[in-house]
């Protein structure tokens, strides 16, 4: 099976990432996008946030504990990547905004084509060997194929297919997560995931990065003064980051070889699996806060 999965990770990481866009498209309609209209204060933030504060935040951390190699080039994915697609369900069970973190989440998606790219050359260039060079139009490329296609097909799906549309996401979305599953298999098979080389240190760094991003966002969004809704689902949104297509990314980067040590890029994949754990624990906690901000402020703007 490790054999098997370094000659193939790149696929691995393009089946997981193409089945859950198209378990997104399929619950989506241009009439979700209206909300851009209706709330220009509230997405506007959220997509700044996500876009500027996200990655100061990654390269405060970067740059504070002079973190290098494969941990830095983990956290700058990370900041460089959209939210996530769970992002909407979570909101939903937070009572927060579903309309604005769908809007959010399709608007960062829609950008990811050309902010990711930059981001990482922002923040991780001076990390990578003399000789590298971002490959920015292949990530375009693999963004737009991969992420956005399968979105615009599910959503025709949609169209076509209403009646069959929730099942067909369900099941998509289930492929998704057995792509995961596999990824984490084998990258276990192929002796890749050597947790104690991470090191404790190293995990701690990945936890007080999502911990920042989670106080920054909650932050930026009391002075802005939005409404608890709209906060919830923006810090929601900030939190869980579209890990899927970091490892679409980190294969196409890094490519695995058999036989061959990859020291940045097996930190890069822990990185990534880290953070896709822990953005769960705190999705938890934003859910429950969600829920008892609602309970007390029918939408007013009090505190959580």
């Amino acid at each position: 099976m490790g054999g098997f999965y370094l000659a193939n990770e790149y696929w691995f990481a393009v089946f997981q990432l193409v089945t859950a866009m198209l378990g997104m498209g399929a619950t989506l309609t241009p009439g979700d996008f209206r909300a851009i209209l209706r709330e220009p204060k509230a997405v506007t933030s959220g997509t700044a946030i996500q876009l500027i504060m996200v990655p100061l935040v990654a390269l405060a951390v970067i740059s504070a504990f002079g973190i290098a190699g494969g941990v830095a080039v983990g956290i700058a994915l990370i900041a460089a990547i959209p939210g996530g697609t769970t992002s909407n369900i979570f909101t939903f069970f937070a009572r927060g905004n579903v309309p604005l973190s769908i809007t959010i989440t399709a608007v960062t998606t829609l950008a990811c084509l050309f902010t990711t790219p930059l981001i990482l050359d922002f923040l991780i260039t001076q990390y990578m060997p003399a000789d590298f060079a971002m490959p920015r139009v292949q990530i375009m490329t693999e963004i737009a194929l991969t992420l956005l296609l399968p979105l615009v097909i599910g959503m025709v799906y949609l169209r076509l297919f209403p009646g069959s549309a929730a099942t067909f996401s369900k099941w998509v979305v289930r492929a998704s997560l057995l792509g995961i599953l596999m990824i984490v298999v084998g990258s276990a098979s192929s002796g890749r995931l050597d947790w104690q080389a991470f090191g404790l240190i190293n995990s701690v760094l990945v936890a007080g990065l999502i911990a920042l991003l989670a106080l920054a966002s909650w932050l930026i969004c009391k002075a802005l003064r939005l409404r608890h809704a709209d906060r919830t689902a923006i810090d929601i949104e900030v939190v869980v980051r579209n890990v899927n297509l970091g490892f679409m990314l980190k294969a196409s980067l890094f490519p695995a070889v058999i036989g061959r040590p990859d020291p940045i890029g097996d930190m890069v994949l822990l990185t990534l699996l880290l953070y896709g754990t822990l953005q769960l624990l705190i999705a938890v906690a934003l859910i429950l806060r969600g829920r008892r901000g609602a309970k007390r402020g029918s939408g007013l703007d009090i505190a959580a």
